[in-house]
Order: C-alpha cells, then sequence, then structure tokens
C-alpha cells in the first residue's frame, strides 16, 4: 500500500505491520545514526533544512518522554475532581473515553506537523509555517506562551506533597512549596549537566510508573472479584449514571481539562525531533503506542478507584486519592508507599516536562525572538540547553510561589491548558488551510504520516468547545477554585498573548519606524549543528549582504542594543 494514500484508520492500528515498514526515503534515515548529514536533508517528504545536531534520542527514549510527560499525577490526583464535576460515576468514565479521543485526534495532527518538519521546536515551527505574516507576530505570541507559562510547577508541587505525606510530614503552605522549589530544581541541574543521564531517569521512572498504574488496575479487578480482605468492593457501578442529569456545562469542560491535562505530552518528541534518531520511525511508533496504551491504562485506573473508594471519599480525595485507594486496599502502610510510588511518577513527568520546555526557550532564541538571542540559544557549557532549562526552572519558581495555596495546583492546570487549547485550535486550522493549497496546487504537501481532514476538524472544534465553554459560570459550589474567580485563567491566559502582541508592536513595527530601518532575517547553521534565524537591522538606503549574517552586524533584539533592544 502506498505510504501516501494511508487512511488514518491503518496508521492508527499499533499492530498493522506496514506501519512499521518504510520506504526508500525513511530507510536513508537508518544513515542518521552515524552521519547526521546524510541525504535525509533532502528528502521529498520534508520541509525545509534539517537540524544536523548530536541526535542522542532513540525509539525508547521518546516512548520514555511521551509517557513520563503524560504519566504524572494527573490519574492519581485529578479523578477525584472529575468526578465530584461529573456527579457521575458512568459520565466520569464516558468523559475519560472523549479526553483520549480527543487526544488521539490530536496527535496525528501532530504527527503530520513533526513528519514534516523534524526539528525542534514543536508547535513553533508549524505556526511560523503556516501563518508568514505577518512576520515576527505568531512567533512574538508563542514565545510569551512559552516564555511566562511554569509549565513543571504542578507536578513538582505534587512532588513535594507525595514525598511530605510518605515521611509523615504535616503539609503546610510553606513546606510544599519548599519542596517544591528543590524537586524542580533538581530536574534542571540533572536535564542540564548531564542529557543521557536525566534521559535514563526518565525512563528508570517511565517503567516504573507503568507498573504502579498496572498494579492499581489489577487490585481493582480483584476488588470487583470480591477478592479483597473480607470481599471488599463498593457498589459505584450500581445505577452508574446517577446524578448526570445534574451536571452542568461548566462541570463537565472543567472534567475535560482535567482529562485533557491527564493526556499533556502526547506531543512532547516533537519539542527535541532535532535530536531525534530516525524522526519519522520514531513519531510513527512511539506516538500512537504510547497515547493508546496510556488512554487503555487511565481507563483501567478508573475503575479500579471506583470499585474500591466510595464515593464520598472520591470527592474528598482530591490530590491524594490514590494514597486512599491504597489506604482502603491494603492498610495505612501502603498508604506510605502509595505516597512515594505517586511522588515518584510527578518526579518524572517534571523531569520530562522541563527537558521539553527547556528545548523551546532555546529554539526561540536561536530564532532571534528572545532578546539576548545568542544567550538562549547557546548549548554551553553541558552540551544542552542550560540557559532555556533555567529559565524554566525560574518561571516555575514564581509560579510555585505566587498563587494563593488552596488553588495552585488548579489554577496551574487551568492556565497551562486554556492557552494550549487556543494553539492547538490554531494549529489544526492552519493544517485544514495547508490540505486546501495543497488541493488547489499551490504547496507541496505530502508528510508520511497523515491526519486527513474528519481528523484535523474534530480536533479543531474540539478546542474551540474547550475555549469557549469556560466563560460558563458554575453553579454554586461547582468552581474550581477557592478564592479565585472561576475565569482568572482565561484572562490570564489572553493577557500573555497580550504580552506577546505588545513585544511584537515594539520590536517589529514601532522601533523600525522611528529608527528607520527594516528586519531582514535568514537561516544559519550553529555551531551545535542547529538552525537558527539571524535578524538584522537594514537601515533606510543600505544594501544587505552575507557577510552582515556572518558577522552579526546589527543583529535585532541583542544584548549590544539600547532599550527594547534597538
Amino acid at each position: 500500500m502506498a505510504e501516501g494514500k494511508r487512511d488514518f484508520v491503518s496508521q492508527l492500528n499499533i499492530f498493522n505491520k506496514e506501519n512499521y515498514t518504510f520506504t526508500t526515503h525513511s530507510k536513508n534515515e537508518e544513515t542518521l545514526e552515524q552521519d547526521s548529514s546524510s541525504g535525509l536533508e533532502n528528502d521529498e517528504h520534508f520541509v525545509g533544512e534539517l537540524d544536523q545536531g548530536n541526535r542522542q534520542l532513540g525509539l525508547f527514549s521518546c516512548i520514555g518522554l511521551i509517557c513520563n510527560r503524560m504519566l504524572g499525577t494527573g490519574v492519581f490526583a485529578t479523578s477525584s475532581t472529575i468526578y465530584m464535576l461529573c456527579n457521575s460515576v458512568g459520565l466520569a468514565l464516558i468523559i475519560w473515553v472523549v479526553g483520549a479521543i480527543i487526544s488521539l485526534a490530536g496527535l496525528y495532527v501532530y504527527l503530520e506537523f513533526g513528519t514534516a518538519i523534524p526539528k525542534n521546536g514543536g508547535e513553533k515551527n508549524y505556526l511560523e509555517f503556516i501563518f508568514k505574516k505577518p512576520k515576527f507576530f505568531i512567533t512574538s505570541m508563542y514565545a510569551a506562551y512559552i516564555f511566562f507559562l511554569g509549565w513543571a510547577a504542578g507536578n513538582s508541587v505534587n512532588t513535594a506533597v507525595m514525598f511530605l505525606t510518605a515521611s509523615g510530614t504535616e503539609v503546610t503552605e510553606w513546606n510544599q512549596r519548599g519542596v517544591g522549589v528543590a524537586v524542580v530544581g533538581f530536574a534542571f541541574l540533572i536535564n542540564a549537566v548531564n542529557v543521557k543521564a536525566g534521559l535514563y531517569l526518565q525512563n528508570l521512572l517511565g517503567i516504573f510508573k507503568i507498573g504502579i498504574v498496572l498494579f492499581i488496575s489489577v487490585t481493582g479487578w480483584v476488588a470487583l472479584g470480591g477478592g479483597l480482605k473480607g470481599g471488599y468492593k463498593t457498589d459505584n457501578f450500581h445505577n452508574a449514571f446517577e446524578g448526570s442529569r445534574d451536571a452542568t456545562a461548566y462541570g463537565v469542560v472543567n472534567a475535560l481539562y482535567n482529562v485533557i491535562w491527564s493526556f499533556v505530552g502526547y506531543s512532547n518528541v516533537n519539542y527535541a525531533l532535532g535530536e531525534v534518531k530516525n524522526p519519522v520511525r520514531s513519531l510513527k511508533i512511539a506516538g500512537p503506542t504510547s497515547l493508546v496504551a496510556i488512554a487503555v491504562i487511565y481507563i483501567l485506573v478508573n475503575v479500579a478507584y471506583f470499585a474500591v473508594v466510595p464515593k464520598q471519599t472520591m470527592i474528598t480525595s482530591k490530590l491524594i486519592l490514590a494514597a486512599d485507594f491504597f489506604d482502603i486496599a491494603f492498610g495505612p502502610t501502603a498508604k506510605k508507599a502509595s505516597a512515594v510510588f505517586v511522588g515518584l511518577s510527578a518526579l518524572g513527568n517534571v523531569l520530562s516536562v522541563i527537558f521539553s520546555q527547556g528545548r523551546i526557550i532555546q529554539q526561540l532564541g536561536r530564532e532571534g525572538i528572545l532578546p539576548f538571542p545568542k544567550f538562549f540559544a547557546s548549548s554551553k557549557p553541558f552540551n544542552s540547553p542550560t540557559v532555556g532549562l533555567f529559565q524554566h526552572f525560574i518561571v516555575c519558581v514564581v509560579t510555585i510561589l505566587a498563587p494563593p495555596a488552596g488553588d495552585a495546583y488548579n489554577f496551574i492546570l487551568n492556565l497551562i491548558s486554556y492557552p494550549m487549547n487556543i494553539i492547538n485550535f490554531f494549529v489544526s486550522a492552519g493544517l485544514l488551510w495547508i490540505y486546501w493549497q495543497r488541493r488547489k496546487g499551490l504547496i507541496e504537501w505530502n508528510p508520511p504520516i497523515k491526519a486527513g481532514v474528519t481528523v484535523t476538524i474534530f480536533f479543531l472544534l474540539s478546542n474551540l468547545y474547550l475555549i469557549v465553554a469556560p466563560y460558563v459560570p458554575p453553579t454554586e459550589g461547582q468552581s474550581v477554585y477557592n478564592t479565585l474567580p472561576y475565569w482568572i485563567h482565561c484572562v490570564v491566559a489572553w493577557a500573555i498573548f497580550g504580552v506577546g502582541a505588545i513585544y511584537y508592536l515594539i520590536t517589529a513595527q514601532i522601533l523600525p519606524k522611528i529608527g528607520h530601518y527594516r528586519l531582514e532575517t535568514k537561516e544559519i547553521i550553529g555551531e551545535d549543528g542547529f538552525w537558527r534565524t539571524d535578524i538584522i537591522k537594514v537601515y533606510d538606503g543600505q544594501e544587505i549582504e552575507d557577510t552582515d549574517f556572518d558577522n552579526h552586524k546589527v543583529t535585532a533584539f541583542s544584548s549590544e542594543e539600547s532599550k527594547f533592544f534597538q
């Protein structure tokens, strides 16, 4: 079967041998492990030149990156909130299935872009490819989204809570924050100083987490069969949809947010594709295999929770649901042990998140968008994105320390999920635009993995719903916040994009008019083997020459320039 004509369903089947068989173009990719400057750069599937840096991520590491990102504390901590918002066992399980389907659609949208543009940076590259004009606008807004959000903060706090619970220490507002800062600090250091050591630890914790969730799943089935002590089990599955009619639009959309938060990470490899051996093969195998496996595990884990934990305990458990599960099933000693397990799971997620976020910051530096671009683009001194990792560490520290303690986790979760839905909406809309252009013969677009129009439209509409629905006011007692207004994460998200727009207006519009110059760009290969964009100022009446780029003359947004990087 021809690669370009294979449909979405055949690509989804992880047991289909054709998904692991590659054409001559993909076979060329094998040489990349020995020679990063192979003929792969000229492959017809790819858009633009490929990075030529050190490729040290194999298939197993890619699976680890995805699983570690998805298997954080979501399934251990959010199931309680999801049940509370849905008000019934049956609806809660359906929301998990719906979230998995939306995530699967999103995965294939990102797989299509990733196999067409296999470079570090993820959706930044895809948005820039789609929205070329006005130049720098979309990148500036995306840069603000990445720069100001502490993605690793939520699970750093969860790691702290679990470790404190395991040690028998009373969890207070400030000891959980202090330990949380230490957790993200450890993740920063190991990923900065020794990339391979960080990857080995992520892979090890990934295997460990799979083992834990499988153990929970099996325990649930044992409980349903009456195999726990005294034949204990709940009757939660009797009349499972009781209470569904009381569910509200606010409750359902926020439950879906919590589920999608648990699946965040299916595109994690896309951020580091420039460092992946055989990127097409790795995406084709690692993406669907990881997401389908994790989705099945999530459903089984939730079935286990409902089989063991009474409804009233489910509502009050919040972040320690897994600990309550082990307490009921095996006793107080097991509860402490489970806290360690969940803490290690959250730590693996923090390691994976900061790994990818550091590379996005570095890529934004290579693109010349951030202030002091050479500083952020550097791979010195450890041949890792140390500066990008450190920047994310600082943002996470602020995010951990700033919000009210009771609302910190949900605020971080929603503040990350909401703008991510906006990004996903524009990515999927852009892919539909590409399909239309290809149909009209305006562009060449033939990646080896295709999402297709139907899947892309479904993903677009799902994200549109998730963008609009949070503005519906909650009914009394259903707000996910204790003290913050229900709409706070939406307003803050748009404000962050607004900061990016203001940055664009100042640096790309106002200052050039005042200074009588224009900004020009050129792609160049850096010392580390990765492509970056050099931005220079070309003053009125001045001719641009390649040597201006080679010598980095009058570089825009550089540290040598005056205020606002002029």
